[in-house]
């Protein structure tokens, strides 16, 4: 199975996208997708639209899985800000016609570190132990995405 998990956000938007086979787990791609604050917002969410379609075009993934969006009260402007990016992400899987999975933060914490209030950087630390990076990816956006694929994988094997 490949998953795609994508990280989404206005000016950097993470994706990862990874392979199980049985219990085998590998990193197939894995980056960002940026857009200047210099441009309108039509344009940027235009950008982050094109970008989708193509990585789905390219790695073929059998399902998008994106984190639930969580809207606290102090900054409502973030959220709606964030739906947008996300609609154009549901947007580009309708067209492509792959499943789109949805998980809150806390689940998929639980599903990487085992505590649904897992510091990010023990997320970021397990999700490069888990695909045996030597490195921790320069952009958490993009430890968040590959996380989101992990957990996907973790829950679809615990049903089985």
């Amino acid at each position: 199975m490949r998953i795609l998990g994508v990280d989404p956000a206005l000016t950097i938007t993470g994706y990862g996208v990874i392979d199980i086979d049985n219990k085998k787990i590998a990193l197939i791609e894995a980056g960002i997708i940026s857009t200047s604050s210099k441009d309108e917002i039509a344009k940027r969410l235009e950008r982050i639209n094109k970008a989708v379609n193509k990585l789905i075009a390219d790695t073929k993934p059998d399902c998008l899985v994106l984190e639930k969006i969580y809207a606290h009260y102090r900054h409502p402007t973030t959220s709606y800000i964030l739906g947008q990016a996300r609609g154009v992400i549901c947007l580009a899987c309708a067209q492509a016609k792959i499943p789109l999975v949805e998980y809150a933060a806390t689940r998929v914490k639980k599903a990487i570190v085992g505590k649904g209030l897992a510091s990010k950087t023990q997320v970021q630390r397990m999700v490069a132990n888990t695909l045996n990076l030597t490195s921790i990816p320069k952009y958490t956006d993009v430890t968040d995405a590959l996380a989101l694929a992990l957990a996907h994988s973790a829950i679809m094997r615990a049903r089985v």
